[in-house]
This record gives structure tokens, sequence and C-alpha cells, in this order.
């Protein structure tokens, strides 16, 4: 992996930081990161961002959501508070995470996810519903009593 630019260790930085390519980390960062690129949080690396990119690979610190249209990978040791929108996610054993996680297509990563579609409506009580045949009625022994000619069956409820 070729990197355009990297924030050293012992460096801090505050701002928006748009590139292009591969971003390395492993400094202090704080502002807003957007890129259809590739941002690496290195191990030590302090970042409290608002995140915006294709894929990131995280080991250090963060602290602010990560929306990737891509891909978001977390390895030990990282820490990471906030939330994460994502086709695809991997978590490593010994990684800290809080936050909430929405995973999304390719394709919508940061849209929303579409509403659910409202069940279809229950019939009214004007529609016609077809009444169980005598014998189907025996085989639910119990739940009808009562089955008289002429006579309604009565409900009668078990739980």
């Amino acid at each position: 992996m070729d990197i355009n630019a990297l924030l050293g260790k012992g460096s801090e930085f505050e701002g928006k930081l748009t590139f292009e390519g591969t971003v390395r980390i492993d400094g202090r960062f704080t502002g807003e990161i957007f890129s259809d690129g590739h941002l690496v949080v290195g191990d030590g690396a302090q970042v409290q961002a608002e995140i915006r990119v294709a894929n990131v690979t995280v080991y250090g610190t963060i602290n602010g959501n990560i929306h990737a249209s891509e891909s978001v990978e977390l390895h030990a040791p990282a820490s990471l508070r906030g939330n994460i929108t994502s086709p695809a996610l991997h978590i490593d054993k010994g990684v800290f995470f809080e936050g909430a996680c929405q995973m999304s297509s390719r394709s919508g990563a940061g849209a929303p996810a579409p509403a659910p579609q409202a069940p279809p409506p229950k019939p009214s009580v004007r529609e016609s519903q077809p009444l169980p045949s005598p014998a189907s009625r025996s085989k639910i022994s119990g739940l009808f009593q009562g089955d008289a000619p002429g006579r309604a069956p009565d409900l009668k409820h078990k739980f």
C-alpha cells in the first residue's frame, strides 16, 4: 500500500482533511476527514473527527463517527467511541468499540436504509371470511364448544 501522506507520531493537526489515495495518521488529529480513499489510523494515534471515507483501518483511538462506503477494519488495540455506517466491518478480538453499527449496501453507504414496508392491511369485518369445516373443528378439539346444529360454537379460551 502506497501512502500519499503521513501525520507522524508527535504531530498534531486540527481542521478538515481531504485526500486521494491512502493517508496514515500516527499523531493527533481533530476535525473532519473526507475521501474516496483509504485512511489508516496507526497504533498510538488519537483522532477526534467525523470520518467519511471509502476504507478505514484502525489500530489507534477514534472518537467520532465513521461513514465508510466500502469497509471498516478495527484491529487490536484499537478503540472507537462512535457509530459506524459501512457495508463491511471487521473487528478483531481485543478491540474496544462503543457505539452503534449500521450495515448498508456499497452503493448506498451513508444513505438511510429503506423504510420497512407496512404489513398488508387486515381484512375488514365486512369482508367474507371462510368458516372452518366441521371436520377441521374436530381437529382443534377443546377450542369450540356446543357444536349443535344451527347454533354457533362458543369460543373457549385456553392459555
